[in-house]
């Protein structure tokens, strides 16, 4: 009997779950769809906030945890985000890690690797046109002088070095996952910062870039 119930449980919460994903066309199911099974079969997402019930809406955010404000509307609870001017690919959160190991990470990105990740690297002139907007900004605000800023090579600001241009390295993981999953997994093998695209591509980035790795989604697995 219990058996019964727990199938039928289960079955309406999966036509639940799809019947909303279908409606709310902005729910990242990637990143959603584990959380909100689970929440859906407790039966603790199940009022509508929109026709003025919300007696749900306290159990459904602590079940959700710190994945609400990214996944309520995949439930009902909040108002679907609208990504038509601003894809999910074109958004992210960065961070910088607090103890990061630059040998550990060097030596795990070295040569050809049969892991669950993507190495990629770039000259580091690539990450600088945001410092160029930066120093503009800070002398415009006449904060001077400007110290640890990085300046590319043809600013009227430097003068040109004509060194071997160094290599910003970062890793992007295959899968999707979450931004703690992601912070987690860059920490683990000393990235000094990572950079969580709103898809839920993750990408540890390595020492010796200046900004914050590539600001382009490249998750194998993870790029819608």
């Amino acid at each position: 009997m219990k058996h019964s119930q727990s199938v039928a449980v289960l079955i309406f919460a999966t036509i639940f779950f799809v019947s909303w994903i279908t409606s709310a066309r902005a729910c990242n199911k990637a990143l959603c769809a584990s959380d909100v099974s689970k929440c859906l079969i407790q039966e603790l997402c199940q009022c509508r906030p929109v026709d003025g019930n919300c007696s749900c809406c306290k159990e459904c955010m602590l079940c959700l945890g710190t994945l609400w404000d990214e996944c309520c509307d995949c439930v009902g609870m909040c108002n679907p985000r609208n990504y038509s001017d601003t894809p999910p690919t074109s958004k992210s959160t960065v961070e910088e890690l607090h103890e990061p190991i630059p040998s550990l990470f060097r030596a795990l990105t070295e040569g050809e690797t049969h892991l669950h990740w993507n190495i990629v690297s770039f000259p580091v002139s690539e990450e600088l046109t945001y410092h160029e907007n930066l120093v503009s900004f800070l002398e415009s605000l006449d904060m001077s002088p400007l110290q640890n800023i990085s300046l590319p090579v043809n600013s009227p600001h430097v003068e040109v070095v004509t060194e071997k241009e160094p290599l910003c390295t970062v890793v992007y993981f295959n899968e999707c996952m979450s931004i703690h999953q992601c912070k987690n997994s860059c920490e683990s093998m000393g990235a000094s910062k990572y950079r969580w695209f709103h898809n839920a591509c993750c990408e540890c980035i390595g020492p010796d870039c200046i900004d914050y790795g590539n600001k382009v989604v490249k998750c194998m697995n993870c790029t819608f």
